[in-house]
């Protein structure tokens, strides 16, 4: 019997309003959070070095590619928050601001706001941001870690190995970039947290590639070269630049070990992966409708996320951005079109298909790599 939204999501609809602001983070003031691991650990006796050469290959670019996020940063870069993310404004969302989408609704609690308040706003969401793509890196080195120990054949293992080093080195500077740049950071969002958990939980080692390497990587790929792009703030540049390098490993990482794996899977097999897939998507659009921000603003969120989980998907360019290392990712893994089409259908009702033939991550990451002269400037 095929499932229904409720199985997967655990809600009637993908924007059953009420089923989304109901999910908020109530223990914000613990500082561990803990989920069961229910993987097996996996030995190999079998230490054959570079019998899958796509994942040696990346191993070995990895390895030349580490970088020292202490020493080859400028951290000496004075940083005013205003003037940092002032060009975040100009590239902020249509549907925010005096005369916006969002000041228009019915009611609507941001009408009266000037443009002071909508400065404000802009200015805490790149925090929220930050804080978020912070605590998902976090959840990439646990689920590296898990990687490692999970995943069958040596080179996997060797290559994600330098994964957890990245991941570290991600949740390092992303950490004292809001401490000591900005004002501090966010609580982790519990739609990214109920993502993360659910990644985490499953036993199967490819669900911890597709939901993490995948999805939660694709995205923050996708977000940090729109915000790469956005900044003018020399120290977050190259922060992002370099963080930008190790994610599109990491990504083609995942592409690499599950297409090998997808091909002899069964169609009910696949399913699982799909519905799963879905179900990341959805909870990563959710969490950026940053319920935690418009609380801190001292807004009514209801009204909020009600305008904006109705905007049409073709109008939120941010978020169909976003997307766009996913969708083309799932495509060569054969997601797209098992089991009927299943994926597919999905995803044009959210309205991401359209990046389906956008360059997968397979073999994209050496368009981010690091430069010779940006690691020969990293060890002079």
């Amino acid at each position: 019997m095929a499932k229904t939204d409720r199985d997967i999501l655990g809600r009637d609809s993908v924007d059953d309003l009420e089923a989304i602001l109901a999910i908020t983070n109530s223990d914000v003031d613990e500082a561990v959070h803990t989920v069961q691991d229910n993987a097996a650990a996996i030995f190999t006796w079998d230490y054959e070095k570079g019998a899958r050469p796509a994942l040696n290959k990346l191993y070995e670019k990895a390895k030349h590619s580490q970088w020292n996020g202490e020493t080859d940063l400028p951290w000496d870069t004075i940083v005013d928050p205003d003037a940092a993310l002032e060009p975040f404004l100009a590239a902020a969302d249509p549907r925010f601001g005096v005369g916006g989408d969002l000041a228009m609704l019915p009611g609507s609690p941001v009408k009266s706001w000037t443009e002071k308040e909508w400065r404000e706003m802009a200015m805490e969401s790149v925090n929220w941001r930050l804080s978020q793509f912070m605590h998902g890196e976090q959840g990439a080195l646990i689920c590296t870690a898990k990687i490692v120990e999970t995943v069958p054949w040596i080179d996997a293992k060797y290559y994600a190995s330098t994964q957890v080093m990245d991941e570290a080195r991600h949740v390092e500077v992303f950490a004292k970039y809001l401490d000591q740049k900005l004002t501090g950071w966010y609580p982790i969002n519990r739609h990214l947290e109920l993502l993360l958990d659910d990644i985490i939980e499953d036993s199967r080692w490819d669900m911890t590639y597709l939901g993490m390497q995948i999805m939660v990587e694709g995205l923050a790929l996708a977000a940090f070269g729109v915000m790469h792009q956005v900044t003018e703030e020399p120290l977050l540049k190259k922060l992002l630049r370099y963080v930008m390098s190790d994610e599109a490993r990491h990504v083609a990482f995942g592409v690499l070990s599950l297409k090998e794996l997808y091909a002899e899977l069964s169609d009910a097999e696949l399913r699982e992966r799909q519905e799963f897939a879905f179900e990341a998507a959805v909870r990563m659009r959710d969490r950026f409708l940053m319920q935690e921000v418009w609380e801190r603003q001292g807004v009514d969120v209801r009204p909020i996320v009600k305008g904006l989980i109705e905007t049409k998907p073709k109008d939120d360019p941010f978020q169909q951005l976003l997307f766009s290392k996913i969708v083309p990712n799932c495509k060569k893994l054969g997601l797209l079109d098992a089991s009927g089409g299943w994926l597919r259908q999905r995803f044009e009702e959210i309205g991401v298909i359209q990046f389906e033939d956008w360059q997968d991550t397979g073999d994209e990451y050496d368009a981010f790599a690091l430069t010779n002269e940006e690691l020969q400037g990293e060890s002079a």
